[in-house]
């Protein structure tokens, strides 16, 4: 059983930054690629960026690609997700994902509850 569990949503400004967190119940954090998914009301969840299980690889949806950056803390357990120059259409709920394997496979079959992020203009 993996738990995961978001926090560090909240409204900014467009132009603001935010740090996302995930904290992950699971005894081998390291075996466990991970990743951010987003949602917006009325929209399809969608793909954000993924880390590879040491850390090594990382992966971007287009549209966050030099704004966003992934990160993982294998000795806490943690993933985290840094949002620079946020713009209004990064407002969503975001959801962290663990994935049994290779990011590259984006087989993610544990999700957190989602935190929302507001980002005005």
């Amino acid at each position: 059983q993996v738990q995961l569990v978001e926090s560090g949503g909240g409204l900014v400004q467009a132009g603001g930054s935010l740090r996302l967190s995930c904290a992950a119940s699971v005894r081998t954090f390291s075996a466990y690629s991970m990743g951010w998914f987003r949602q917006a009301p009325g929209k399809e969840r969608e793909f954000v960026a993924a880390i590879s299980r040491g850390g090594l690889n990382t992966y971007y949806a287009d549209s966050v690609k030099g704004r966003f950056t992934i990160s993982r803390d294998n000795a806490n357990n943690s993933v985290y997700l840094q949002m620079n120059s946020l713009k209004p259409e990064d407002t969503a709920v975001y959801y962290c994902a663990a994935n049994p394997g290779p990011a590259t496979t984006r087989i993610f079959l544990y999700w957190g509850q989602g935190t929302q992020v507001t980002v005005s203009s």
